[in-house]
């Protein structure tokens, strides 16, 4: 499918699913990107997953965000329990306007269904020639270090910083030792999972995604990756007056997989750090940083691969199993995704095979 086809077909799919044109196209727009980035697990596979946080009650996706000021520097977005694509949408320029006016500035997002990766709204940031931060939590599907049962979130984190003459440097990484998403995949492609990602229910290490599912994943590098992913519990959470991920875990009563709580995005201006900042000078000692790195061989920048992939979907277009495209065709006609309950144990949505 070319990109403009991913975009399309999101877009009107989600309209016949009952979504408002501002929600199918905030997320036919992440979509998208995640698609062009070769970023899978958070692409056409997860179109399901919006419909069914719909269909079962827990989810809006035909209500506008509403944009109020918490203080001089922090703007809040209420999703009313829409999804966080277009409560983002709607956040953006009042952050980026209060982080160009005050130096730092924050957007406090409540209330809002979030199953997107975080790297599109730290890399407008950046886009802008500010330095992005993003943090979010999630269902609580993972260990803390030493522990057996879930609590945390894959609580991702993602950061940007903008560059002269060339595409923001940027990363976006789950504190747990992989995203969800990417365990999903590999159940559906038939794939074993790498040793350290995961626990079956029996609290005993497993390379078994469907028993990964059932049991809980575990923090990338030990106490180091649960310490984070606290962090970002308690900035997504108490902070901003949201749930904790154990907490988002008890209101998702149908089971959707859409995780409700809050998100917390910082935006700072470069200039306003030193006296009498430049941007271009701080960018260009930048610089330096990221040529001594790429001097190294086999070493790369985080967001290298996606501007690698970018260059080819633009070009070539993105292949997509063509069950799952089938699912998308069956969607557009106005029906539902077939309930396959055993899929994670907990969840009533389908998971496509790959042909």
């Amino acid at each position: 499918m070319s990109l403009h086809a991913v975009f399309e077909t999101v877009e009107t799919l989600l309209l016949k699913q009952g979504f408002s044109e501002s929600h199918a196209g905030a997320i036919a727009r992440t979509v998208t990107a995640a698609e062009r980035d070769e970023c899978l697990h958070h692409g056409l596979f997860r179109i399901p997953f919006y419909i069914i946080g719909v269909k079962s009650g827990l989810a809006v996706g035909d209500i506008e965000p509403t944009v109020t000021d918490l203080a001089p520097a922090v703007v809040r977005v209420d999703a009313h329990y829409g999804y966080s694509n277009l409560a983002l949408e709607f956040g953006e320029e009042f952050l980026a306007e209060r982080a160009k006016q005050s130096g730092i500035a924050a957007l406090v997002i409540n209330h809002c269904h979030s199953i997107v990766a975080l790297w599109p709204e730290v890399e407008r940031l950046a886009e802008r020639g500010l330095v992005g931060f993003s943090f979010v939590s999630y269902l609580p599907y993972v260990v803390p270090a030493g522990g057996s049962k879930p609590l945390f979130g894959t609580n991702p984190i993602a950061f940007a910083w903008p560059r002269q003459n060339s595409e923001p440097y940027f990363f976006d990484m789950a504190t747990s030792a992989s995203a969800r998403g990417e365990i999903q995949v590999r159940l559906r492609d038939g794939k074993s999972l790498p040793d350290g990602w995961a626990i079956g229910p029996d609290g005993k290490p497993t390379n078994d995604p469907a028993q990964a599912l059932r049991g809980a994943q575990l923090p990338f590098g030990g106490f180091k990756g649960s310490a984070l992913s606290t962090m970002v519990e308690l900035l997504a959470g108490p902070l901003v007056g949201d749930f904790l991920s154990y907490q988002s875990g008890e209101y998702d009563t149908a089971k959707a997989g859409t995780g409700c709580g809050g998100q917390l995005v910082l935006a700072l201006d470069p200039t306003k750090f030193i006296q009498h900042g430049e941007l271009d000078t701080q960018l260009a000692h930048a610089e330096q940083l990221f040529t001594r790195i790429l001097d190294q061989e086999g070493a790369r920048l985080p967001s290298q691969r996606r501007y690698e992939a970018r260059k080819r979907t633009v070009r070539d277009g993105v292949m997509v199993p063509r069950t799952l495209y089938d699912t998308l065709q069956v969607l557009l006609d106005g029906g539902t995704p077939t309930s396959r309950n055993d899929w994670e144990g907990d969840h009533n949505v389908d998971l496509p095979a790959r042909a």
